[in-house]
């Protein structure tokens, strides 16, 4: 609590955090206003059968919920983002670019990024129109009325990347990440009041557990984004001149949650390519674009097939990106030139096959529990029976992740101004 006091005391901390609240508002309002020709009763129903685009909600910051002009939200930006590093292993120069240019090559990175989130903006605005068309959530509207809705959505995802970059540059917190987290609370007071309505004395015990799993699955989460496996690394003592330099020992910690929320977005979005392709063949041959949209819809209704191959891509891409993002080769090399070494271990391969080995046994143990809160609201409902009583781990461990890391950039700034402590 002394700590939270301490940022009224900051002025210039204070005006940051009321900048990016006016900044959250400002969102919030351009997440309100809808695109022409929603039906908020067919909306809703479509919502609450559909888990799939619940999920995308989330990275909408709730603007997909009420189909508004930033129905996308930061969506395409985080998508342009995952291309990107993954031309970073296809091309190296893109690796060098990202990895090794610094500061000027992480601007030009990211300025590719933004050219690549508006044609993402406009195909992913288009094929979620149609989608929507086709299931009966907005009506079919003319030519002139399509393009004008695509634009307007594009328009707002490319506004929801502005006021996200403009949060980031007050050093409170990632912009991105706190635009999704506002989506995210700002749902919660319907989701109170819809469990205050189911309420009744006989299922307190229920009620009970829930909140218990609740607390428990945040103090996982913490210990998911906290937990890290330190490998000490000693460095060779070296003379230079009159001075003796190295002779100490530091730690290299591997997070447990090294890919962290990669790996569920790249699942959802495997799960989703096959309506996609649907809406695509819809041109082609709408027979087969039925076939494939009836085969979709039943395998999103079977909780237990759904549950199942969802579990197994977020498993595999967690392994996948973290070996992108993590390469044993390369710290090994920098390393051995820096003049570090792993105690009993050889420099070289010896190291790189030490590193491989860790890796694996730790990233093992996050892909489990990121798996389980892909399925957590699936194992939830069929343990409670009440469809109110949804966790959803995927915006738990948005919500945890995001309060953590703008906790530490708060307190790196109170601490540079020398506020310490108790003043």
């Amino acid at each position: 609590m002394d700590r939270f006091l301490q940022l009224f005391k900051v002025k210039e901390v204070r005006t940051k955090i009321l900048v990016v609240l006016g900044l959250l508002v400002a969102y919030r309002i351009l997440a309100a206003i809808p695109i022409p020709g929603v039906d908020a009763s067919r909306l809703a129903a479509f919502f609450t059968q559909n888990q799939f685009f619940g999920f995308l909600n989330l990275f909408s910051g709730g603007g997909l919920a009420t189909l508004s002009v930033a129905m996308l939200g930061v969506g395409p930006y985080i998508t342009a983002t995952i291309i990107m590093q993954l031309l970073t292993i296809i091309f190296p120069r893109m690796k060098e670019l990202y990895y090794e240019s610094g500061a000027q090559g992480q601007a030009k990175f990211n300025q590719y990024s933004r050219i690549i989130t508006v044609p993402l903006a406009i195909l992913q605005a288009y094929g979620f129109l149609n989608l929507l068309i086709s299931q009966g959530v907005i009506d079919r509207p003319d030519m002139f009325g399509l393009l004008t809705s695509v634009i307007a959505i594009t328009a707002g995802s490319m506004i929801a990347l502005w006021l996200g970059e403009l949060i980031s540059e007050q050093k409170v917190g990632n912009g991105i990440s706190l635009i999704i987290l506002a989506g995210i609370l700002s749902g919660l007071p319907s989701t109170l009041a819809q469990v205050y309505a189911a309420y009744t004395p006989a299922q307190l015990p229920v009620y009970l557990g829930f909140l218990v799993i609740a607390l428990l699955l945040i103090i996982g989460i913490v210990y998911l984004n906290e937990g890290e496996r330190k490998i000490q690394v000693s460095y060779a003592r070296r003379v230079r001149g009159n001075r003796l330099y190295g002779g100490v020992s530091s730690y290299l910690p591997l997070k447990v949650n090294q890919a962290g929320m990669i790996p569920l977005i790249f699942a959802i979005s495997v799960l989703l390519f096959p309506q996609f392709i649907a809406q695509a063949l819809a041109v082609v041959s709408p027979e087969w674009s039925l076939r494939i949209s009836d085969w979709v819809t039943r395998f999103s209704n079977n909780q237990l097939a759904y549950g199942v191959v969802y579990f197994g891509l977020v498993f595999a891409f967690t392994f996948f990106y973290t070996a992108i993002t993590f390469n044993p080769e390369e710290v090994s090399k920098n390393l051995q030139r820096s003049g570090g070494f792993l105690a009993g271990i050889r420099p070289g391969e010896g190291t790189t096959e030490f590193f491989k080995r860790i890796i694996n046994r730790v990233t093992l143990w996050g892909a489990i529990f990121l798996g389980l809160i892909a399925v957590l609201p699936i194992i939830v409902q069929r343990v409670t029976g009440l469809a109110v009583l949804n966790i959803s781990g995927t915006a738990l461990l948005i919500v945890v992740a995001v309060v953590l890391e703008t906790m530490r950039q708060i307190d790196s700034q109170l601490t540079v101004r020398g506020y310490e402590g108790i003043e």
